[in-house]
């Protein structure tokens, strides 16, 4: 058996309870596992659901993005996006097309991949709803203005 630790020494706090880290890591695994289920039922992952949605927002007025666009504010690295983006091509929810400058590909919802977004989006809505119930009307509004200052600090 290893030597014991001196948590007092090591940690500035007395139990993990008080560890803003620890308690997001234990309602983020939690929040992701009931969304992972209900997603898991019309056949997406989460991030595949996460870049159908941020596309979705990004192309409800008809305009063209790109990948970057995408991946920028789903927040996924350019490769991860290429990926997620591909495999949701395979399954015939998004298509890419060639840019007007021909560099950047386009991607966008087939007729499909509206519908299953249209399906999908409720769903993880009203998943949200149900594993935030527990929280008032102003304390869910603050949490989401803490969230939002976490996010967009850098």
């Amino acid at each position: 058996m290893g030597e014991k630790l001196n948590f007092e020494k090591i940690s500035a706090h007395d139990t993990p309870q008080k560890s803003p880290g620890f308690l997001l890591w234990h309602v983020s695994t939690a929040w992701r596992s009931s969304i992972g289920a209900v997603l898991k039922t019309l056949g997406l992952t989460h991030p595949q659901f996460v870049v159908l949605a941020t596309l979705g927002w990004l192309t409800r007025g008809g305009d063209p993005v790109t990948q970057r666009d995408v991946g920028k504010l789903a927040d996924l690295d350019p490769n991860t996006i290429s990926q997620i983006i591909g495999n949701l091509e395979k399954k015939g929810l998004i298509k890419r097309a060639a840019s007007s400058d021909g560099r950047a590909k386009n991607p966008k919802l087939t007729t499909l991949g509206s519908s299953l977004l249209a399906q999908a989006l409720p769903v993880v809505e009203k998943t949200d709803n149900e594993f935030f119930k527990t929280l008032l009307p102003k304390e869910l509004e603050a949490l989401l203005k803490l969230f939002k200052k976490l996010t967009f600090q850098c």
